[in-house]
């Protein structure tokens, strides 16, 4: 599996949809950061007046959104509780899951290694390095924003960022998991974005909950992958707090153990 690894590594290294989603991100950050500098500065909120797009009465209002906040909450603002983040790691892996199928190239990879989970492990793994490499370079070039627009906000404590990132690690690779998972029962990449935007994005899931809050049966939400991510803590207080990544870790190994069984039994 290790050499499955390093060549899975290898293709995703040179690959263009890669570099392109974490342009997508920044491009992102990058909007986000100038929008609250215009509503939510005493400088930018001068300049918006004079280009008309903040009235007086609105100043107030703009005030508050960075009022109280500091670097992992405007993080988490850009990137990560609107699920984002998951959606465009989700199109990554669902269109390197189905060019294997696309070209054939798995034919290749089973007529070598015949164990076939090998194959689910070597994308999982793939796909959990992947999550880390874009935590940290996205949390890092939002933290280089805050430092260009003048340290709009506070930057937060280093053990509360190791801890949210690794709480958003385990909870995006599952997103990730469920996707390798989607492409193997339909080798589609139509589904897989599908599954991306509306799992991974949490529309399915904010559907599904204002209908069964209609009868007070909600209480599923707060068992979903994107629950956990969009009302992750920012620190840890206490033992609760990992409540989203045991709920990351039982889905990930759910989603890929489901991955391997189909994998085995299907034709390649």
């Amino acid at each position: 599996m290790i050499n499955l690894l390093r060549m899975d590594l290898y293709r995703l290294k040179r690959s263009k949809s890669v570099y392109i989603c974490l342009g997508i991100l920044m491009a992102i950050t990058v909007l986000a950061f100038s929008m609250i500098y215009l509503l939510a500065t005493p400088q930018g909120r001068n300049y918006a007046l004079k280009i008309g797009l903040l009235d007086n009465s609105e100043t107030e209002e703009a005030q508050a959104i960075v009022n109280g906040a500091d670097s992992l909450d405007m993080f988490r603002e850009t990137c990560m509780d609107g699920g984002v983040f998951g959606c465009v790691i989700g199109i990554i892996i669902t269109l390197f899951m189905c060019g294997d199928f696309q070209n054939g190239f798995i034919k290749n990879i089973m007529s070598l290694h015949r164990t076939r989970w090998k194959y689910i492990g070597s994308k999982l793994a793939a796909a959990g390095i992947l999550n880390f490499f874009f935590l940290i370079v996205c949390f890092l070039f939002n933290s280089l924003m805050n430092l260009l627009f003048h340290n709009m906000v506070s930057y937060a404590a280093l053990a509360d960022t190791l801890f949210y990132l690794a709480l958003a690690w385990f909870i995006n690779t599952a997103f990730s998991a469920l996707v390798i998972l989607t492409c193997i029962l339909t080798r589609s990449t139509a589904a897989g974005v599908m599954t991306s935007l509306l799992l991974c994005g949490g529309i399915i899931q904010s559907f599904l909950g204002q209908i069964t809050s209609l009868f007070h049966m909600d209480g599923w939400l707060k068992y979903t992958l994107y629950y956990n991510m969009s009302a992750a803590p920012s620190a840890y207080s206490g033992i609760g707090d990992l409540k989203g990544a045991v709920v990351g870790l039982v889905f990930m190994v759910f989603y890929a153990a489901t991955a391997a069984f189909f994998i085995t039994r299907q034709d390649i």
